[in-house]
């Protein structure tokens, strides 16, 4: 349809045809979704598998490659599905009003001429010469600035309501005019370049696309997903869709339907593996910073969910939102008897040390717990904006100081373990969330909400500064499930409570002030050090010994938790901070790492325990 349309050719659209074109799309776009599985699932775990030397890397290259491509392919051509699909839906509201108005017209025997004007025959009389009232013919108007003045109308009785159809034919051909001028510009864009090679650049193309046809088709499929349900009946609405229904959300939302919590986790892998593409190719080319850091991140991760191996990696969940979003699983989630979700802290984005580090601590406990019991999945948790800390955060101004970002993450990880509670296929699974640095005040601030965080049977703490809470049994799992590494040698275990540091800083300025008055420079710094000490035990008279900045230490008698052995680590005179992060390495801390691999399959009788920080 195009410029001029007639209220004959809307009437006549078959919106049926719009939905089998759409069908053949879709046909297409999943004939190249299974081409791409069976290249990247059987042709190439086969040649890796069988085959070594310069030639079979040249050819697996070549297999990743017509993989994009096939990607590429399934991507766009389930665009083009949903774009027509929205289509008819969108047209059907117009023809149906159309249908109405012209029905009505033919029974009071009124005219509907080509161009949708109405005529009406003579009825009524003249008052004074007792003649019938002439009929006439009436022009329609979509809108109601542009129709005449009541006092303007026709005496005739049927002029107003052939004035009203004549309205209504007006209105359903401007808004099916509307629609098909959007849908026309965007299936427009849905077209691709010469060749067989897909680049980046396409890619990036592709990333725009979905973006327009989301927004265009949002009646169509988003208003429909259950974003307020619980997780138990998210699971529920996917399972009570068709094939066909499944295949387009994903096709179209792969955003949305790979980072819903109660989404099976082999379906959230499928479509944030799409999104992961997706969002490669709108970062690419970015020059500012943070897109770049993004995009290495989003690479690194790319290639080892391509390279493939075992364990399985299954992507959870993915997004460039705040410092990025990230969710990556060893092991299927929703088959394995015991699963763990670790919540990283401290500086942690979505960037290449994530991708190289976090994901290696994920992995380095599935293969310490897999020793113990082969159906555990490990999962690394990003899915929320942990504290970064630069200079220009010393000041005391920084977020890793408080509890805000914590208290978001505990939100948005309470979710996401009620999902893989609700999707897990065992009758009782064994489920263990596990909190590093500021990761372990998020763990705790999720605990310490009603009804705990769901699913979870043990709670796990390491390098923590604090949980926010008094006790273990403030986390809801019971004290002897909440269990603590703390490194001797870890300074944010040891991080001073807020009441000390406040008072070494207070004195520091007080100090450093008195001091500059009698000795210029030096004797502001000698005065400031001698301040902050004096305030510091000033304060700490005061202050509990077991309090930390978050709370109890976790580590202390005072809290009432099962603490587990941990090497010391270096001293941070001579290692800074390095006993802060060798907690899952088992190359550089084997004890730690093998405790927290028995408690996530549930050794407890094998995990090697430690005395409690006194005093």
């Amino acid at each position: 349809m195009s410029g001029g349309l007639t209220w004959a050719q809307l009437r006549d659209v078959r919106c049926a045809e719009l939905e089998g074109a759409a069908d053949g799309w879709g046909r297409a776009s999943n004939r190249a979704d299974a081409a791409r599985d069976r290249i990247d699932k059987q042709l190439l775990a086969g040649l890796t598998a069988s085959q070594e030397g310069e030639a079979a890397r040249a050819a697996a290259g070549r297999l990743r490659a017509l993989g994009r491509n096939f990607q590429y392919i399934y991507t766009e051509c389930g665009l083009v599905r949903t774009t027509l699909n929205s289509l008819a839906q969108d047209l059907r509201g117009p023809q149906r009003q159309l249908k109405d108005a012209l029905d009505e017209a033919a029974g009071l025997r009124f005219t509907v001429q080509v161009d949708g004007s109405v005529s009406y025959p003579a009825a009524g009389e003249d008052p004074f010469t007792k003649e019938k009232l002439r009929g006439g013919t009436v022009t329609g108007h979509a809108y109601l600035r542009s129709a005449p003045p009541p006092g303007f109308t026709s005496p005739n009785p049927l002029a107003a309501k052939a004035q009203a159809i004549a309205d209504r034919i007006a209105r359903a051909l401007g808004e099916a005019a509307e629609v098909d001028a959007r849908y026309a510009q965007t299936l427009r864009k849905l077209t691709a370049g010469d060749g067989l090679k897909v680049t980046a650049a396409m890619w990036a193309d592709a990333s725009a696309d979905a973006t327009a046809v989301r927004a265009l088709t949002a009646d169509y499929l988003r208003a429909a997903i259950p974003h307020g349900a619980t997780p138990a009946e998210r699971l529920a609405w996917w399972q009570g869709l068709t094939a066909e229904q499944q295949e387009e959300y994903l096709a179209v939302h792969p955003d949305l339907i790979g980072n819903l919590d109660g989404i099976p986790a082999a379906v959230r892998d499928a479509a944030n593996r799409d999104n992961l593409a997706l969002l490669m190719g709108k970062l690419e080319g970015a020059e500012d910073d943070r897109s770049r850091t993004m995009l290495a991140g989003l690479r690194s991760i790319d290639g080892q969910l391509r390279a493939g191996g075992h364990p399985p990696m299954f992507l959870l969940g993915i997004g460039d939102e705040g410092n990025g979003r990230a969710i990556v699983s060893y092991g299927n989630p929703d088959t394995a008897r015991n699963v763990s979700a670790y919540v990283p802290g401290l500086g942690t984005g979505l960037d290449e040390g994530f991708a190289e580090d976090d994901l290696k601590r994920a992995r380095d406990t599935w293969m310490g717990a897999q020793e113990y019991d082969a159906s555990t999945a490990s999962i690394v948790w990003l899915g929320y904006d942990a504290p970064q800390l630069s200079l220009d955060d010393i000041p005391g101004n920084s977020d890793v100081m408080f509890t805000g970002r914590a208290e978001a993450g505990a939100t948005a990880y309470g979710g996401f373990m009620a999902g893989i509670a609700a999707t897990n296929e065992n009758e009782n699974p064994h489920m263990t969330a596990v909190g590093h640095s500021y990761g372990s005040l998020t763990v705790g601030q999720a605990a310490q909400r009603d009804g705990g965080i769901p699913g979870v049977d043990d709670i796990v703490l390491v390098g923590s500064p604090g949980t926010g809470a008094d006790s273990a049994d403030d986390l809801g799992v019971g004290r002897d499930h909440v269990y603590v590494g703390a490194a001797e040698n870890d300074p944010v275990t040891r991080a001073p409570a807020k009441g000390e540091a406040q008072g070494m800083g207070m004195g520091a300025l007080g100090g450093a002030s008195a001091g500059a008055v009698l000795g210029g420079p030096v004797g502001a710094a000698v005065g400031g050090v001698g301040g902050a000490t004096m305030a510091y035990f000033a304060q700490d008279a005061q202050t509990r010994e077991s309090e930390i900045w978050f709370g109890t230490d976790p580590a202390h008698e005072d809290f009432g938790a099962r603490r587990f052995r941990v090497d010391d680590g270096p001293h941070p005179v001579v290692g800074g901070v390095k006993a802060h992060s060798n907690y899952f390495n088992p190359g550089k801390d084997v004890t730690s790492a093998d405790n927290i691999a028995r408690i996530v399959v549930g050794d407890y009788q094998y995990v090697q325990m430690d005395g409690h920080r006194r005093g």
